[in-house]
């Protein structure tokens, strides 16, 4: 009776699926030990490969903690603009969506936290986390962008027309590229409020206080 074929010890995997892999262990690797504590060797035994296996596909430990930034923000972003297809044609819908999506996890978490603060951290000297940044978030200021125009429509006109307009029917025109900017600090500072002090407000609340924001803008 012939013996049937030994079957390999591992697995091989899709070089997509290792990497992947290795940035989730980076990132429960950060959360864990936060930067200091963060090394290939804790990664290697947070994914069950070898070092080598690591260095296979990333150079260094920067390389794969960049990885990381560029993944969870791409992944963000992505459930966002997600939310906000689902919810249809209508701008106030869809800018409800986008909230409830920002104000709920993956977004709102709490343990997450020590993982930004080290993206923050690394920022101002990290060229790597920088061009990550950079390709990730004009995804994220295009959304927001896009979604104040709709409903602030006197913000969709030229600055030209939009002076004219306003002297001629004395509304206030409203900048876009400002109301984008002071939308996204009133988010962030939101968010960061909600994670250091998950019981300070209800998720619900600062989605109706973001749209009560919003409203004031077009007074």
């Amino acid at each position: 009776m012939p013996r049937s074929a030994a079957k390999p010890r591992f697995a091989r995997k899709p070089p997509e699926v290792r990497r992947q892999a290795l940035i989730d262990a980076t990132i429960e690797c950060l959360k864990r030990y936060g930067h200091e504590g963060l090394s290939i060797r804790t990664i290697s035994a947070q994914a069950g490969v070898s070092v080598g296996l690591i260095n296979h596909h990333f150079p260094n430990k920067d390389e794969l903690v960049a990885a990381a930034y560029r993944y969870i923000n791409a992944e963000l972003i992505a459930g966002m603009q997600a939310a906000v297809a689902r919810a249809g044609n209508s701008p106030r819908a869809r800018m409800r969506a986008f909230l409830e999506a920002w104000f709920s996890a993956p977004s709102l978490d709490a343990d997450a936290l020590a993982v930004w603060v080290v993206f923050w951290g690394l920022y101002r000297h990290s060229r790597l986390i920088q061009r990550a940044h950079r390709e990730t978030y004009q995804g994220y200021v295009s959304l927001l962008r896009g979604m104040l125009a709709e409903l602030l429509p006197q913000a969709r006109a030229s600055r030209a027309r939009g002076r004219r307009a306003a002297r001629s029917s004395g509304a206030q025109q409203v900048d876009l590229r400002l109301a984008a900017i002071g939308f996204t600090a009133l988010l962030d500072g939101l968010w960061l409020e909600w994670c250091l002090e998950p019981g300070t407000f209800r998720p619900a609340e600062a989605v109706e206080l973001c749209e009560a924001w919003i409203a004031s803008l077009g007074g």
